[in-house]
């Protein structure tokens, strides 16, 4: 057995994506008083790359889609929380344009995966 979702690069890309998120927030000097919102920014990068894994393991397009589509939704939800996390000055701007760049590449890897598994229906 393998595991199948290793081999797409937009899952690679992912996980690069969520390892540098979290590197950038770990490196954070605030006192982390708002603990949770890092913890949901760990928690929604990583997301990305599991719900590719885990809609790949679906045994429907029409699953491994729905999955796309969280994962899609995850990556949104990262861009926000980090552009929150700009905004009070937890990460700096050259961070966040860093982190944005990564995300429309994943956001543009995911649309055009989404698309290719509809057409193939």
């Amino acid at each position: 057995m393998s595991f199948h979702f290793k081999e797409l690069t937009v899952w690679q890309k992912s996980m690069d994506f969520a390892q540098r998120v979290i590197e950038i927030a770990e490196s954070n000097t605030s006192d982390r008083k708002h603990f949770r919102l890092m913890e949901q920014l760990e928690s929604s990068s990583a997301s990305v790359a599991m719900n590719i894994a885990e809609g790949r393991g679906r045994k429907s397009n029409k699953e491994y889609v729905q999955f796309l589509h969280i994962s899609r939704g995850s990556l949104y939800e990262t861009i926000t929380l980090l552009n929150l996390f700009e905004r009070m000055g937890w990460i700096t701007h050259k961070h966040l344009l860093e982190l944005e760049g990564m995300g429309l590449e994943i956001g543009k890897m995911l649309n055009g995966l989404i698309t290719s598994i509809r057409n193939r229906n």
